[in-house]
């Protein structure tokens, strides 16, 4: 492990609820939950709204074509975006998905894979459902014709996914299951080979992201930090942040600078009510890669 952490500086304030970064067309893009829009900004910190969107935006992706594709929380289903700026239904998650919708990975021939809570995880926060009822749920394949089916079952939180170059391995965070898994993926975008990349105790990792060397970095939704890991755990390198870190993203030309998506709490009652989230960043040696 590096012994010399990292320090994140900030970015961008005034967040409520940040999730799902991605660095595209020379700008890093994001969700915000209660803000009901997806935004990018500049390296420079030049924000703008993207969509407005009638519900709250989660997972961000992009067809070969350029349409964006917005994974919605509540309605668990993939939006997609016209060019004339429309808002049509591209898919769904349901039957599989059990709970609200989060984080997703569209690979280079459009194929969506979408993940989803598995359980009322804020009826946990505030008391209404016990532990027990911490469920496993499946991975959703949406197609490009619309199409879904379920992809992967029995997953503990499914949650941020990266695809590597060759789009032939998936790695997914299992943010209740404190691991990162991989799947072989097939020609037709089906997954086999499942195996465990990284046990990470301690950890429920939430939002990823790849590098070029093959390590992941790995937003840890129970601290303030962002932790790079290689397969079979190791940690080489972390990252401090203000405050809890729930997403992260290599930008800028050289994709060396790693944003990082920060916010006081994750409980969804809290959060709505106070512009508390962040976007932090610091400098990193290893290039990004793959997907998103």
């Amino acid at each position: 492990m590096s012994t010399s952490p990292l320090t994140a500086e900030p970015f961008l304030s005034g967040l409520y609820f940040g999730e799902c970064p991605r660095w595209h067309d020379g700008r890093l893009w994001y969700s915000d939950f209660f803000d009901h829009a997806v935004f990018s900004v500049s390296p420079q910190g030049e924000r703008r709204t993207e969509v407005a969107f009638d519900g709250e935006p989660s997972g961000l992706g992009w067809l070969p074509d350029g349409r964006l594709l917005i994974n919605s929380r509540l309605d668990r289903a993939i939006m997609r975006r016209e060019p004339d700026g429309t808002m049509v239904r591209h898919g769904v998650l349901t039957p599989w998905a059990t709970w609200h919708a989060n984080d997703m990975v569209v690979a280079s021939n459009g194929q969506a894979y979408a993940g989803n809570f598995g359980f009322d995880l804020d009826g946990l926060y505030d008391g209404s459902v016990p532990f027990e009822a911490i469920a496993p749920t499946s991975l959703v394949r949406v197609d490009p014709d619309g199409t879904s089916c379920e992809a992967a079952a029995d997953l503990a939180f499914p949650n941020g996914t990266v695809i590597t170059d060759d789009g032939a391995t998936l790695i997914i965070a299992e943010s209740m299951g404190q691991r990162l898994t991989a799947f072989e993926r097939r020609a037709d975008g089906s997954l086999a080979g499942r195996r465990e990349w990284a046990a990470l105790p301690g950890l429920a990792p939430d939002g990823i992201c790849l590098c070029a060397d093959g390590t992941v970095w790995v937003a840890n939704a129970l601290g303030a930090e962002c932790v790079r890991v290689t397969e079979g755990g190791d940690i080489v390198e972390r990252v401090t942040t203000s405050q809890g870190c729930f997403a992260c993203m290599l930008g800028d030309e050289d994709r060396r600078t790693l944003y990082l998506v920060t916010a006081a709490t994750s409980d969804a009652a809290k959060a709505r009510k106070t512009r508390d989230g962040a976007l932090e960043k610091v400098r990193t040696t290893v290039p990004g890669a793959g997907l998103p």
